[in-house]
């Protein structure tokens, strides 16, 4: 695997390197980012992962100091994984003016879900996201389906800037316990990790109630936020949504998603299930 820390490497790389599928990550890999990277090796001639820790998503008070840099042990990972290329700028190689002057501006659903508690998250996650495409210009990208709702601006990104990549949704890797792989799990202390999963179990509760026919979507959501509250919970929301759209759902659709984020002890977790009938 090559290691290429700058913009013009890069490009010079890509010129001679035919079909390539691109991973952007934040680096702290899990086998949830390797199943990414195992379909992109299946569709791509060529594979770049990405590593960049992107300070415009992060908001006031979270966790971009702390994040977790791991880069050997990431490099690893991708070696054995049979990444072709590692990306791995930093922040002056990306962002060279220190403050980026044009940002790209999601749909209003940036403001809603996640984007409530997080302002100005999507519009970060959106604008570095831009910047890899114009610098790797991959055919397709490989992004999961754990960030349900970054995977809906980015399609959306994609379409209304008539970007030319493919966008290959990957479904959620779980642990044995339902738990959504993630780099923040290794924040959850041991007991908080044997709690986590509860809120898996609470959205696949709620999908088995709607293909069942249940349509008072408020009275399943009360319900899994009270428990969840119940056992030590802050959530910020439980919701059943359009699946295509992210936007409000109602009685009678076919397609819905159900999301959840919520804080246990000082970590915030995301998770979803698609019900689509």
């Amino acid at each position: 695997m090559e290691v290429i820390r700058s913009i013009a490497e890069l490009r010079a790389w890509r010129r001679q390197a035919g079909t390539v599928a691109f991973v952007p990550t934040m680096g702290n890999l899990h086998e949830g980012h390797l199943a990414l990277v195992k379909e992109a090796r299946r569709r791509a001639g060529k594979v770049v992962v990405s590593i960049f820790v992107n300070r415009l998503q992060f908001g006031q008070g979270e966790d971009f100091d702390a994040y977790p840099r791991t880069f050997d042990a990431d490099c690893a990972k991708l070696c054995d994984a049979g990444v072709d290329v590692l990306f791995f700028p930093n922040e002056q190689e990306l962002y060279p003016r220190i403050r980026q002057d044009f940002n790209v501006e999601p749909p209003h659903i940036q403001n809603e879900l996640c984007g409530a508690f997080r302002p100005g998250h999507f519009r970060g996650v959106a604008t570095v996201v831009t910047k890899l495409f114009n610098i790797v210009q991959p055919d397709l990208a490989c992004f999961g389906k754990k960030d349900y709702q970054q995977l809906h601006v980015i399609k959306a990104m994609v379409d209304d800037l008539n970007q030319p990549v493919e966008i290959v949704p990957v479904d959620t890797g779980r642990a044995e316990d339902g738990l959504a792989l993630s780099s923040r799990n290794g924040y959850l202390s041991p007991e908080e990790r044997a709690e986590a999963p509860r809120l898996y179990r609470h959205l696949a509760a709620i999908r088995e109630r709607l293909l069942a026919g249940e349509q008072d979507y408020a009275s399943l959501e009360t319900a899994a936020r009270q428990d969840l509250e119940a056992h030590g919970w802050r959530v910020d929301y439980v919701e059943v949504r359009q699946a295509d759209t992210l936007e409000i759902a109602h009685a009678g659709e076919k397609r819905l998603v159900v999301l959840a984020a919520a804080r246990l002890g000082k970590t915030r977790l995301i998770d979803n299930v698609e019900v689509l009938r």
